[in-house]
């Protein structure tokens, strides 16, 4: 059964979905990505999740590190290029069809692998500002807001919820935004840090800022106790109490047990 499928480029894709999560949206003036960011072990620091392309232009990232290196290695080369010989911003859709360019031609020769990454590009020109996604099959994808990585559907779920509202945003509500839909992406148990958060803003008459450790601590004191954590702790009180009373009436009832059995032991020898 022929289904037109390349399974190396599935595999590719998958690396995106194994990936930390991060999330891009955007309003009538500015583009926001929000990354949570992931240590490989409690001895590591915690992997950079947004870097800095061009003053218009940064990506975050959801997959292999060391292709999306690359990748951005070349942004940044084509954005010179153009700075050099055209003495302008390179616009970021121009980037974005070069960088699927690039990218589709592993998918077709022989000896060489997709690139295991999947970017989301936030840029502004002239145009305005943007939020576009690229994937390992060389697809790229013009977005209103979007989210890639692991867990990510809960994320473009909230996105989807409140996508009308992020157009009229100023820059404080768009990044607020951003926050709430990738703490959808975490357990119950976790919650967005200092440590495990990284922020990317580019917009009119500002060029793309990373914010890491505790430049995003303003930026998190704004945000809401997640309401299913609230109920979350609730519950697991609940269960506990419920655990810790069923644990002293089960003792009760073997102690019940026992004085009836000494009971019945000590009548028989006291009959005999």
């Amino acid at each position: 059964y022929f289904q037109g499928r390349i399974h190396q480029i599935e595999y590719a894709m998958e690396a995106v979905k194994q990936g930390s999560a991060t999330v891009g949206l955007k309003s009538k003036t500015h583009a926001v990505l929000v990354a949570l960011k992931r240590a490989q072990s409690e001895l590591a620091a915690h992997q950079k999740k947004i870097l800095h392309v061009d003053n218009h232009v940064g990506i975050s990232i959801a997959g292999l590190t060391a292709d999306a290196r690359l990748l951005c290695n070349f942004m940044r080369q084509e954005c010179l290029d153009s700075r050099f010989v055209f003495d302008r911003p390179l616009p970021v859709s121009r980037l974005v069809a070069l960088i699927g360019s690039k990218t589709q031609i592993p998918t077709q020769r022989y000896g060489r692998r997709p690139y295991g990454v999947g970017l989301l590009i936030a840029g502004y020109d002239d145009m305005g500002p943007h939020i576009f996604q690229t994937c390992p099959s060389a697809n790229y994808f013009d977005c209103k807001a979007m989210s890639i990585g692991a867990r990510s559907q809960s994320a473009r779920t909230y996105l989807e919820r409140n996508m009308e509202k992020f157009i009229d945003c100023n820059l404080n509500e768009l990044v607020q935004h951003g926050l709430r839909a990738l703490r959808e992406t975490l357990p119950a148990e976790q919650d967005l840090t200092t440590k495990n958060v990284s922020i990317g803003i580019v917009g009119k008459d500002l060029e793309f800022t990373i914010y890491d450790d505790d430049e995003v601590a303003p930026f998190l004191e704004g945000l809401e106790e997640r309401p299913q954590r609230k109920v979350d702790i609730f519950n697991r009180t609940v269960l506990s109490q419920l655990s810790l009373a069923e644990n002293v009436s089960c003792a009760f009832h073997k102690h019940n047990v026992l004085l009836h059995i000494y009971s019945i032991i000590y009548s028989q020898y006291t009959i005999g």
